[in-house]
């Protein structure tokens, strides 16, 4: 329970403010305090535990087990009076005022009063207390958005290993996946088409490959924005299968039917149409490089085709692997030796052949009227525009038949 002498020197002193959310930040008033490396880490741990609990504090034995862990010491609380004593001296030197920083009262360490914390996590969890208690829906609307905008990533999602950190982001985590539903579900019953796009754009860049695209999508389509719906679902799909490798979920998908079932284009005389689908001659040099659900679209269709018989076509799969033939995973050498494969395959196959980049490091194509001994030959010219001299890194290459061959 605070003191009245205490709650009057929160509203009068100068505020420590902290950002938990993203990067973990320390200002006190226009002061940035964090500018350390984080050689500190006792200091950084132990400011991170005790300003998220500032106000019920920590028991001694739960800081301890925070910030010694496992590791063999003679005397664990006196290793922890050592850690609070040089972090004392630390916040001293930083530019706080003088004060008994943290103090320890009947077995539980406090943050001092004469220095109120202020603090993003603690703002939301506040914000989120109060939607929920709230029957006004427009005032219940308000809070939720006010929370969602205090969330600016995964609570000290640099420390995800530490026990109690990671704990919590999972807490936070939830409490803004209920906020962004909640705030869309009152979105969708006042039909704020623009409100929803734009809380959805705000959870898709916050928390990546969530599924909030789901949101952006059904805005863009209850909005008739039929083209830029169709262009972010393209890009959506491109970005989840090179980040993460996997296709974006059902609800996007789902979103994607009903673009089509509600598109519709005002009336145009059939040549204005044709000119539109023409590709312009500038984008026309070497191979089809398409989107996946382009790729996917032209593979349905010309499956169809074959069974007519008539053309062989086979799908190939080029995949960058590392100087012990293992396929590269990620990083920025991985980026520019992707860009390079990107070029060298758009230059090695023909005209009417399609392709797409899958994955980082991974490229899909489709060999148009062709035959496997002239796959080999694609690829021995992708290597010879790829491979460098000297080079340790290859490409491995899977080739099946789009029918199966007899």
């Amino acid at each position: 329970m605070e003191s009245e002498g205490a709650k009057r020197m929160e509203q009068t002193a100068e505020a420590l403010y902290i950002q938990m959310f993203g990067s973990f930040q320390m200002r006190y008033g226009e002061k940035p305090l964090t500018r350390e490396k984080r050689r500190d880490t006792y200091f950084l741990s132990l400011m991170q535990i005790l300003l998220h609990h500032a106000r019920t504090g920590v028991g001694r034995d739960d800081l301890e087990d925070a910030l010694i862990g496992d590791r063999e010491v003679e005397n664990r609380h006196q290793a922890l009076q050592t850690i609070i004593y040089k972090a004392k001296r630390k916040l001293k030197s930083m530019g706080l005022p003088e004060a008994n920083y943290i103090f320890l009262e009947k077995g539980i360490y406090y943050w001092t009063p004469e220095i109120p914390v202020k603090e993003d996590a603690a703002e939301f969890d506040r914000l989120y207390e109060q939607a929920v208690g709230t029957d006004n829906e427009e005032e219940r609307f308000l809070l939720y958005r006010e929370a969602i905008y205090t969330y600016k990533g995964e609570f000290l999602s640099a420390y995800a290993g530490v026990m109690w950190a990671g704990a919590e982001a999972r807490r936070y985590r939830a409490m803004f996946y209920e906020c962004v539903q909640q705030a869309a579900r009152i979105l969708r019953k006042n039909q704020d088409w623009y409100g929803l796009e734009k809380l959805g754009r705000y959870a898709s860049m916050t928390a990546p490959f969530s599924d909030w695209e789901s949101l952006i999508m059904e805005a863009l389509v209850e909005n008739r924005q039929y083209e830029e719906a169709k262009q972010f679902y393209a890009d959506t799909v491109d970005s989840y299968l090179k980040e993460r490798g996997i296709t974006p979920s059902s609800k996007i998908m789902e979103m994607m039917e009903r673009l089509g079932r509600q598109m519709r284009h005002s009336y145009k005389v059939l040549d204005q149409i044709q000119a539109e689908l023409t590709e312009k001659s500038e984008e026309s040099q070497g191979g089809y490089l398409c989107t996946y659900p382009v790729f996917c679209g032209i593979y349905q269709v010309i499956s169809r085709m074959m069974e007519r018989g008539g053309q062989s076509v086979y799908l190939m799969l080029c995949t960058i692997v590392d100087g012990k033939g293992n396929p590269m995973k990620e990083g920025k050498r991985l980026n520019e030796l992707s860009a390079r494969l990107g070029e060298a395959i758009i230059g090695s196959v023909r005209h009417g052949d399609i392709v797409n980049q899958y994955g980082n490091g991974q490229f899909l194509v489709l060999l148009i009227n062709t035959t496997r001994e002239n796959c080999s030959v694609v690829e021995r010219r992708i290597n010879q525009k790829f491979i460098a001299e000297g080079q340790r890194t290859g490409v491995r290459y899977h080739v099946n038949s789009v029918i199966c061959e007899a």
